[in-house]
Order: structure tokens, then sequence, then C-alpha cells
């Protein structure tokens, strides 16, 4: 259970490309200097990037046969060979349209193409050559508007409101999905104000988290939330004292440390439900056959703390966060009529650490994180709502079986907070239940044009935190070895990805007497910015 938080961190797409990736920017958008630039006309700042991914994924099933649900570890061919493959575009584009004067500011997050499949679907038999159309369900060239928002610099502080990035410290909990390989990214309908005191940011945040179902008004085009009680929502209040990327550079390059921090408290409520509108294992029924027997007392309460902190030296970059959850759900049940009379919890810890050391052009490091666990079977990485339990064997699956087991233990680490490329980025999907520590180095091969070469090398090796959880009872996860080479310009970047995974005993299958087998991956990606 992760809940969250500030707007803040700036897309990566113009980022230097000799500056550490700055996944942690922690609100600095919000300080009152970045309105200070008055306008005499509408002034519109346009950043973005486009991506190209092409990859090809070899046994990640592992070769170790079934789970107890009769299901393979991962998808597997319907031609039975050992290869899959995939690919895909997408256009994103930041906007930051400023208003005259000073202190206005309309922002806006856009995605064209957003991972529409490369290929996907060709629409054949035209007499013509194939036109690719998206297999996802979009349109070809449909626009995602992913953000909307306002901010308004106020003689107190900075107002923002409207559905906007949430981005906290190293994006273990919420991640803006800002990286080059990020797919996701955390966004929220909110209102906040941020206000500077004594050095330091100091601001407070409302989500409306879930709200609805919905019914229409009379002009049937503004709707109304048809319970109100069943809303979601989240007051959050955070202190912060950081800086931007660009202030760092300036003071490690005349010898200085910068020590940044952060610290929030989130709490998030929710009284009634109506689980008859989007229930998976039932037909969801439209609000107006909806009717008072569907709604539910449901008694929801989390709460959620973080700390962040960050070292920047000349030479080394040491950063690290925490983040504790605990929550408790008064009427776990989701079948009207149907009461539990014990309530499920919920205690979560993750934490992660990074370090980097420059040794000149090059640089190494190690990191380590750390998501705590659940000892009922499967990961719980993605469990389905209302979904059977898991068995032992299973790789995934819900983690309370009421009424014996009513916690949910384990902490997952935001899927855009990438660690390794085949373990927790494809087989589990997400870092939960799991230890682990990564090694990594950078290598500058070469100058070519305008860019250079890179060599970049990670080893991460891990651990499951409840042995109950994998499949074959055993802690060892395994051990992963991603190098790439990659071509890096200011506005052009092109690298090729490999991966392998050795896996260990956590994934064998002693019912069948079968051993977990290597899996590898390849990818290509191309990413051109602006």
């Amino acid at each position: 259970m992760t809940l969250l938080l500030i707007p803040g961190a700036p897309s990566l797409a113009h980022a230097d490309p000799d500056a550490v990736p700055d996944l942690a920017a922690l609100g600095a958008e919000l300080a009152p200097r970045a309105f200070m630039a008055s306008h005499d006309r509408t002034v519109i700042d346009v950043h973005g990037a486009f991506r190209v991914r092409q990859e090809a994924l070899l046994n990640l099933d592992l070769d170790r046969g079934l789970d107890p649900s009769g299901r393979p570890l991962f998808t597997v061919p319907l031609g039975g060979g050992q290869t899959l493959d995939g690919g895909d575009l997408r256009l994103r584009t930041d906007l930051a349209i400023h208003a005259p004067g000073a202190g206005v500011v309309v922002k806006a997050r856009l995605d064209v193409l957003d991972d529409v499949m490369w290929g996907g679907t060709p629409e054949a038999g035209t007499g013509r050559a194939p036109t690719p159309a998206a297999s996802t369900g979009q349109a070809a060239g449909a626009i995602a508007v992913k953000r909307v928002w306002g901010e308004a610099l106020t003689p107190f502080g900075v107002l923002a409101a409207g559905r906007m990035g949430a981005h906290w410290g190293l994006g273990v909990a919420a991640n803006g999905g800002d990286c080059d390989l990020c797919d996701g990214g955390d966004a929220a309908d909110r209102v906040a104000f941020a206000s500077p005191l004594a050095g330091h940011i100091v601001a407070v945040a409302w989500d409306l988290a879930s709200s609805g179902p919905f019914t229409p008004r009379r002009d049937e085009r503004r709707a109304l939330d048809l319970e109100p009680t069943d809303d979601a929502s989240t007051w959050t209040a955070a202190i912060l004292n950081t800086r931007s990327p660009s202030a760092r550079r300036r003071r490690a390059a005349a010898g200085l440390a910068t020590a940044e921090y952060g610290v929030f408290a989130s709490h998030r409520r929710q009284q009634n439900d109506v689980p008859a509108h989007y229930l998976p294992v039932a037909a969801p029924r439209p609000p107006a056959e909806l009717d008072a027997s569907d709604l539910m007392a449901r008694g929801f309460a989390a709460t959620t703390a973080g700390a962040w902190f960050r070292l920047t030296t000349p030479r080394v970059r040491v950063e690290l966060e925490a983040i504790y959850a605990r929550a408790r759900l008064d009427q776990p049940s989701l079948v009207p009529g149907v009461l539990l009379d014990q309530p499920a919890t919920s205690d979560q810890f993750g934490f992660a650490f990074e370090t980097e050391l420059a040794l000149g052009a090059h640089h190494a490091g190690v990191n380590a994180g750390v998501a705590s666990g659940d000892d009922a079977p499967g990961f719980g990485a993605f469990p389905a709502p209302g979904g059977a339990a898991a068995r032992p064997g299973d790789l995934d699956g819900p983690q309370a079986d009421p009424p014996g087991d009513t916690t949910v233990d384990n902490f997952r680490f935001h899927p855009d907070y990438k660690i390794d490329r085949i373990l927790f980025a494809e087989i589990i999907g997400t870092v939960t239940d799991a230890i682990y520590l990564r090694p990594h180095a950078r290598l500058v091969l070469a100058d070519a044009g305008p860019g250079r070469v890179e060599l970049t090398a990670a080893a991460i090796v891990s651990w499951a935190v409840a042995a109950a959880s994998t499949p074959s009872g055993a802690r060892h996860l395994g051990l992963e070895l991603d190098p790439s080479l990659e071509y890096r310009a200011e506005s052009f970047r092109a690298a090729l990805d490999y991966a392998v995974l050795v896996p260990g005993a956590a994934f064998d299958n002693p019912a069948a007497g079968l051993d977990a087998v290597a899996a590898q991956l390849v990818r290509l990606r191309l990413g051109y910015v602006f």
C-alpha cells in the first residue's frame, strides 16, 4: 500500500546526459522563484522525447514446468518455442503555458501512441502497403492526456490544482514515470499548497483517489457522484529541503557538498464502498440499477510515512528512501450481504539505497533495497481483486485468505523503479517480498561526434524475505547480469541492452523434479529528445 504525494519530478527528457537522473525533485517546481519571471505575452514551453523499443525474451518461464494452478511462470509462445518478442512507441510531450505577467502557469503531459505495439495489427488486404494500427485498443495517433494542472504564485506560497504528477524521493513508492524506461507514472487529482519557510518548503495536499459511481445530470454532459461516502481521499503534509539539478552541479563544480532531505506523512480514508459497480466476479451494474442494498460499510484507513535523503559531493552521490505504511480495513468483503467478522490489516516497509562514485569520466557504485514480505504463498505483486487465494508453489496471488489469514504485509515497489530487466521487471513484475544487492558501473569508451559511447553493467542478486512466498519454498531468487552498450548525445540516444537471469533455488519445481533454467533478454532502444 503506497499513498502519495507532492508534485514534482520534472521530465528527464531534457536532462543533462552527464547528470545523475534526477528522480528526486521533490516539489522543486513549486519553489516561488520558478514563477518570478515576467512575460508580456503568453509563452509556451515544450519538452519531450520520442521512444522506440524492440526486444526479444528467451525462456522467461525458466523451463521449470507449471505451478500448482496449472500456469507457467511467464507467458509461453503458442507454438511451444522459447522466444517472445515485442516493441512499442511513445511520444511524450510536457507543456508549460505561462500566462502574461508572472506567477501563473498551466502545465500538461500529453503522450502520443502511448506504448502502442511496434507493427501491431497491420491493416492488410486493402491493396496498399499494410498500415499498422494500434493493437492495444487505442486509435492510431491517439493522444493520451495524462496530466493537466495549474499553478499560481500567491503572497503566501504556490497553489496548484488539477491532475498532476506524483513523485517522492527515488520513486520507490510514488513515481512520476520520468525515466527513459518508465512505462506508467503516477498522477493524482490534487489540490496542493507549498510555501517556503526557514530554508525549507512546507507543503500540504489533498487528493481524491477514488470516487463514483457517477450518475449523469439532466443535461447528460456533467455527472454527480452517486454516493459521496464511498470516496477515498488522502491528506498529506511534507517538509522538504531540496535544490535544482543545476544548483547541485554548480556547487559540485565549486567543491561543495549538497545535502537534501524530506519527510512526509499521509493519511487516506474511505467510509463506504459500492463493489457492485466494479466487482470483477460478477457483471458490473450501471448506476441506474444500484440501490441502498449495494452500499457496504468499508471502514478503510491507512497511514504512510516516509523519508528521503541525498548527499552530493564533487565525486560521490549517496541517496536513500524509506517508507512505512500501516492500514486497517474493517470490512474486507466485496459481496453485498456477505460480511466478514475479522478486519484486514497491513503493516509494510520499503527501503532503497543508492551510491555512485565518479572515477574521472567513469562511475561505479552499489545499490540495495528491501521490500517487506508476507508469509502467504505467492509474491502478491499484482493480485486480482476477489481472486482465489494462492496455493503453495504459485508465483502470485492475494496475500489475505480470510478468515484464517487477514494480513497483507508485502510492500510493493513502484514498477517504474527499475532495478533489473528480467526477474523483477518481467517475471514477478515489481520488487516485493525481497532483498536485493546491485553493484553497477558505467564506463566511457569513446567520444563519438556530439556524444559518447558508454558501457554500463549491473549485477543483481536477490533473496525472498518470506521463503513461503516463492514457488519452491527456497529463499534465493537468483543472479541477474545486465550489461548495455549505449550512445548518448544531448538529443539522441541509442542503446543495446542484454540481460541473463540465472534463477536461484526459489524457482525450482521439486514436485516435477525440474530445476529452473536461465532466461535472457535482448533489447534495442532509440530515443529522440527535444
